[in-house]
């Protein structure tokens, strides 16, 4: 079965230049991050089991043209983690947040946060929320 790749970048270092051993893949419902030269290592998660992704940005970043995006993740092995110094940071995040949402409706994966108002809820009530 072959995938789609749908967007790929390296991790930028020096002056946005893509020299380093860390690739990023993103095909319709994975995340892969392969890292690596002598010893190559491959993470994938599950687009699904992305919770929330932010996106950094330092100065350095927005001179040449890169930004690094966080993800929180549910997935047990590689849990939360960065895609680091990647060129159209802003663009890959809306993509990615976008595929993360069909990915999630479609497994009908929900995220479930319990919002407790600490002025009229007593915290052993929360047990009872729950």
């Amino acid at each position: 079965m072959a995938m789609n790749i749908i967007w790929k970048d390296r991790k930028r270092t020096l002056f946005g230049l893509p020299l380093s051993f860390t690739k990023y893949e993103l095909t319709e419902d994975c995340l892969f991050i392969k890292t690596g030269l002598l010893t190559q290592k491959e993470d994938e998660v599950r687009l699904y089991r992305i919770m929330d992704i932010g996106l950094t940005r330092t100065l350095g970043q927005r001179i040449f043209g890169v930004g690094t995006i966080h993800c929180s993740s549910g997935d047990k092995t590689l849990g939360d983690f960065d895609i680091k110094s990647i060129k159209m940071p802003e663009e890959i995040k809306e993509k990615l947040s976008e595929m993360v949402e069909v990915q999630r409706d479609k497994k009908r994966v929900v995220n479930r946060e319990v919002m407790v108002d600490h002025g009229e809820t007593d915290l052993d009530d929360v047990d009872d929320i729950i």
